[in-house]
């Protein structure tokens, strides 16, 4: 008797290991949120960093302070979540993850996260030049200049993560089939 012909979902197999590119661009695209993220923590600590006595006011109550600081941890755990695109954690679930830990990872499930968020990133700061644009009478000139700077890099977060994520797609997806299977 002939037993039936099993196939394993591509999904479910190791990746190729991912470029050198992908892995330089997962862990840049971490690294571009840092400046933004530590500039709103120095506000939480009390530091003007650029704006005036009366425009820092706002920053001072206990509310800001927790919007500031989740704001920038937030922004920082999302960034690193690139990097499980080039990283075996990115292909199974870690162990300590409860209920799901040690399952394979479908490739649509990174993909279409990663590409809407890299989509909508895009979309955001692609408008960085906004922090020129628009008039900050709080903020010292100086202070609205590197401000301005420390954003900037944010620009490049969507299509960092977007590279990044196609990397991730071409490796893991199911191969195509190229003609008719042999019976």
């Amino acid at each position: 008797m002939r037993s039936p012909r099993t196939t394993t979902p591509a999904w479910a197999t190791p990746a190729a290991t991912p470029s050198r590119w992908s892995v330089r661009a997962a862990h840049l695209a971490a690294l571009v949120v840092l400046p933004s993220g530590l500039w709103r923590i120095l506000l939480v600590c009390g530091y003007p960093a650029g704006y005036t006595e009366a425009g820092f006011g706002p920053f001072e109550t206990f509310g800001a302070k927790v919007w500031m600081l989740t704001l920038s941890v937030l922004c920082e755990v999302v960034a690193l979540l690139t990097i499980g695109l080039v990283r075996p954690w990115g292909e199974v679930v870690p162990g300590w993850i409860p209920l799901i830990g040690g399952r394979r990872v479908r490739p649509m499930a990174a993909v279409v996260p990663a590409a809407l968020g890299a989509a909508a990133l895009t979309l955001i700061w692609a408008n960085v030049p906004w922090w020129w644009t628009y008039p900050h009478e709080n903020m010292t000139p100086t202070g609205n200049l590197v401000v301005g700077i420390l954003y900037q890099p944010l620009f490049l977060w969507g299509p960092l993560t977007a590279a990044v994520t196609v990397s991730y797609y071409r490796r893991r997806r199911a191969p195509r089939l190229r003609g008719a299977e042999a019976g």
